[in-house]
């Protein structure tokens, strides 16, 4: 089950929950694609290619961009990334329901226990993904909504839907793989000679420099976030291994855009980082 303490990221965005299955106003999905998927070729599954999947998800081009920064609970750092169809990642499940139903996800729908839906630390919102026990070799295709879970080895939250469909609803945990299979609430499926869609890449960071100082890392990071201009932030990121502050700029649409960032204001020993 969920940890209540994720109340704890409020203060970065809205966090999860849950709500009833008869209530209509929850989970108001669009289902107009939003406009972060590169290619047009993701046509929209039917109830004949997956019957359990609840049709829609949306979330706004703003919401999405807050929800790829860089984020930080009970001081572990977590930096969103993109992936792309056919990503896969293996470790554990676990599920959450009553306690958050109702209340507002990472996205900014409402939490609904019985909806076919899951929280992922790092993947981008609205990416569909194929959930599979590796305990019993059942598995659901679900699309991510919220942020979490947040406890040691565990790599998706899911809905009490969802943990029922793959056995989960009793034992609490298991094993699982996870695939992405589509964006944006729709599942791909491929065609010849089209290339596999993936979230356009947009979030590079420059890291400006490491320092022993907590107080200079303040410093250049204050520094060089107003040389970036608007739409930057910035994070300081301890790493254990050296024992160093690493001030990083992020939110340079592009390469070339970061590059040019550490070119024009001469910054030694500056690099181009992703999250």
């Amino acid at each position: 089950m969920r940890f209540k303490s994720l109340i704890v990221l409020a203060s970065i965005f809205v966090i999860s929950g849950c709500s009833m299955d008869s209530l209509s106003s929850l989970n108001p999905f669009s289902s107009k694609p939003i406009g972060y998927i590169q290619g047009d070729d993701i046509p929209a599954y039917s109830q004949s290619d997956a019957p359990h999947i609840q049709r829609g998800g949306h979330t706004s081009k703003a919401r999405f961009k807050a929800t790829m920064k860089p984020y930080c609970v009970k001081g572990e750092t977590y930096c969103p990334t993109y992936v792309s169809v056919g990503d896969t990642m293996t470790g554990i499940a676990s599920w959450y329901g009553p306690n958050f139903h109702g209340l507002q996800t990472s996205n900014g729908e409402q939490y609904n226990m019985y909806d076919m839906t899951v929280a992922h630390k790092t993947w981008p919102m609205d990416t569909m993904v194929k959930v599979t026990n590796l305990d019993n070799g059942k598995s659901v295709v679900a699309r991510i909504n919220d942020r979490g879970p947040f406890v040691a080895g565990r790599i998706v939250d899911c809905s009490y839907a969802v943990g029922k469909k793959l056995g989960i609803d009793r034992t609490g945990t298991c094993h699982v793989k996870l695939q992405v299979v589509g964006f944006a609430g729709k599942v791909y499926h491929a065609k010849a000679g089209v290339a596999k869609p993936k979230v356009l890449l947009t979030n590079f960071g420059v890291q400006v420099g490491a320092f022993s100082n907590l107080a200079n890392a303040m410093s250049a990071k204050a520094k060089y976030l107003k040389l970036a201009g608007n739409g930057k932030n910035a994070i300081i990121r301890k790493v254990p291994r050296d024992k160093l502050e690493h001030v990083q700029i992020m939110g340079f649409k592009t390469r070339d855009e970061a590059q040019a960032f550490i070119n024009k204001q001469g910054i030694a020993g500056a690099f181009i980082v992703r999250p």
